[in-house]
């Protein structure tokens, strides 16, 4: 914002070549007043259609050309009477503004108005005048030449300039060596004019707001208004036409939507929206209201109201309106919050009542259990004492049945053997009576003279030297895990190869791995099906979704953590933003070169990116998660089924 103070118009008794140029700026001003208040106004109403009754105005921009024009005004010629040569006088510049200006109507001298058989004793042989917008006011050409000469001499810039003085070396620009022009310097009109202009540029380039004072005396005291000194300033300032364009113009305008935006709750049809074209709203809603249509005026793109009271009404009107809609508000959100209060209360109050009626059936029924349960109890140890009995006395006959069979069986097999009766009498003493029934089939198994061949008898020795006791455990152990394999379920069973795959990848490796195992693998913890907000995320991963679980993503930069969606498909690796559910990286699992953990009991982990990826361009990414375990064992089975390569896992101590 700038603040540009106005000269002010000077009149003298004796007016010269400062009074001159100080007027013309002063002509300036008022033109650009003219062009932007009373000229724009009216034009800004017949632009938008409105009936309008012109206002007369003084256009000064004839006395600016008088002054200003390149080739025949004033300033022009007084700097060509500095430049012509030979005898050169303000008498001659005289002459040729009374010869040029013979015929304008806003120029006078004593040789114009004797030409036209005035006499005018006010204006002597060496004076002009001009009529400006604010009166006529009479210069005296004498100095005019001299002052408008008044050139600094090219040798002075150049020692101001060469000054060490900061402020002294910017006011001389023209001193610069570098910059020397051989032209001869300008006058110090054209200055003046050029400075003129620049301003008038910025100003037209500007929104400017006048304040105007007017002097109410020349005794400087107060409540004393001097009507002439008041009259005059009110005439040359051109207040008295700006009045009479406000006073038949209208005071408030403004565009229709924004208009109807502010006062549209004044009106049942345009509230709470107006679905129409924003001048039939704002009609509309000024025709419900008591308004005198003399008030109003509807243009093309804008609403006009004449007078500032019409504007107050619809403001209070608007106020008033604001008030009951917030009453309105309040009394709404009051019955809502009253209303949940009592749903809550109710709710509360069934289901302290459901708990109570279950509580009470629940003692009734655990009562009848325990009742039940003792009854059955009695039943079953009475059956069980009985079955006891039975299988104890079937248990002495097996018994006594299988160790007289062993001990005929090994007494074959020893007469077979008694050639080696010192090997196998050594072996017999120690092995189970089961051993000696299996070395009794074997022997019948094979062809009794096949049996004592060198080769089968050097097999059985190594066999029973071998530890034959450890070798039956091992087989019988295996035969039971591959029975236990086979009755459970694909699901758990899924379960338990998930669980040997972790084991292979952490056991003695991690400190979190022991934790992780009586926790089961869910791998879906984000509850996307459930979760309307994640259906997106869903639909991305294509019914592929191998594990969906919250991690934390450490900036590498200031080592801040933000949360992500982490999503592990069949063939990618998805990081979302939780709150708008936007993927935000996408890694395809070819991409992905290694994994690194440390040895201890955090969660964190690092995904080392190819570099001749696409996603290798923003380097590694360091997540933390609280299934890390899981994680990381089934993005190793993915890669395995994907890649057919395992995944590179390294557990380091940093």
């Amino acid at each position: 914002m700038g603040v540009l103070d106005i000269y002010g118009f000077e009149i003298f008794q004796d007016n010269s070549f400062e009074q001159f140029i100080i007027n013309y700026c002063n002509e300036k001003l008022q033109q650009i007043f003219i062009l932007l208040t009373l000229k724009e106004e009216q034009e800004e109403y017949i632009r938008e259609g409105i009936a309008w009754t012109p206002v007369d105005f003084l256009d000064n921009s004839i006395i600016c050309n008088l002054i200003e024009d390149g080739k025949g005004g004033i300033l022009a010629m007084l700097d060509e009477e500095c430049l012509r040569p030979g005898e050169v006088n303000e008498a001659t510049f005289l002459n040729k503004l009374n010869h040029v200006f013979k015929e304008h109507k806003h120029y006078e001298s004593k040789v114009t108005q004797n030409a036209k058989y005035i006499m005018d004793a006010s204006l002597s042989a060496s004076c002009f005048r001009i009529h400006h917008y604010a009166g006529k006011v009479t210069y005296n050409v004498s100095g005019f030449i001299e002052k408008n000469n008044d050139l600094l001499f090219r040798d002075l810039s150049q020692a101001m300039w060469k000054a060490k003085h900061e402020l002294l070396h910017t006011l001389f620009p023209e001193g610069d060596p570098q910059k020397a022009s051989l032209k001869r310097p300008p006058t110090a009109g054209s200055q003046f004019k050029a400075s003129v202009t620049t301003l008038m540029k910025n100003l037209y380039s500007k929104n400017p707001n006048y304040i105007r004072c007017i002097k109410p005396n020349d005794t400087k005291k107060p409540a004393v208004f001097t009507d002439a000194l008041v009259r005059a300033q009110v005439r040359y300032l051109g207040l008295l036409e700006n009045v009479r364009v406000r006073r038949a113009g209208y005071a408030y305008r403004q565009v229709y939507e924004p208009c109807l935006n502010r006062y549209k709750m004044l009106c049942k049809e345009t509230w709470p929206q107006w679905k129409g074209n924003p001048r039939d709203g704002v009609q509309a809603l000024l025709s419900s209201l008591p308004i005198d249509p003399k008030e109003l005026a509807y243009g093309l793109t804008k609403i006009f109201i004449r007078t500032p009271r019409t504007l107050f009404y619809l403001e209070d009107r608007r106020q008033q309106r604001i008030g009951e809609l917030a009453a309105l508000i309040q009394a709404t959100f009051r019955a809502w919050k009253c209303r949940k209060h009592y749903q809550q209360i109710r709710k509360s109050q069934i289901v302290i009542s459901a708990w109570f009626r279950g509580h009470v059936q629940k003692k009734k029924y655990m009562k009848t259990k325990m009742s039940v349960l003792l009854i059955q109890a009695y039943v079953r140890g009475w059956k069980s004492r009985r079955v006891l009995q039975e299988l104890k006395e079937q248990k002495r006959r097996t018994q006594a049945a299988t160790t007289i069979s062993a001990h005929w069986k090994g007494y074959w097999v020893t007469n077979a053997l008694g050639k080696h009766s010192s090997l196998v009498a050594g072996t017999l003493a120690i092995v189970e009576p089961s051993l000696v029934q299996w070395g009794y089939w074997q022997w019948h198994s094979v062809n009794k003279e096949s049996f004592f061949h060198s080769q089968t008898r050097k097999n059985y020795k190594k066999y029973f030297r071998s530890g034959a006791s450890a070798r039956i455990a091992n087989f019988i152990s295996r035969c039971l895990c591959k029975r236990y394999r086979d009755q459970l379920p694909p699901q758990r069973r899924a379960a338990l190869q998930d669980k040997l795959c972790a084991s292979e990848l952490f056991r003695g490796k991690k400190s979190l791995y022991p934790k992780s195992l009586p926790q089961p693998f869910r791998g879906e913890y984000l509850g996307l099906k459930e979760n309307p907000k994640y259906r997106k995320l869903q639909s991305t991963a294509d019914g592929k979704l191998v594990m969906a679980d919250n991690v934390s993503k450490v900036n590498r930069g200031d080592g801040k953590a933000s949360s992500r969606l982490f999503l592990l498909t069949k063939s990618h690796i998805i990081l979302a933003d939780p709150k708008a559910a936007q993927p935000k990286t996408v890694i395809s699992l070819s991409d992905i070169d290694s994994v690194s953990v440390s040895r201890f009991s955090d969660g964190l982990f690092v995904l080392h990116i190819r570099e001749t990826s696409m996603a290798g361009s923003k380097g590694d990414i360091l997540l933390i998660s609280d299934h890390l375990i899981e994680l990381v064992t089934r993005l190793n089975q993915t890669m395995l089924e994907a890649t057919r390569q395992k995944l590179k896992l390294q557990v380091a101590d940093e």
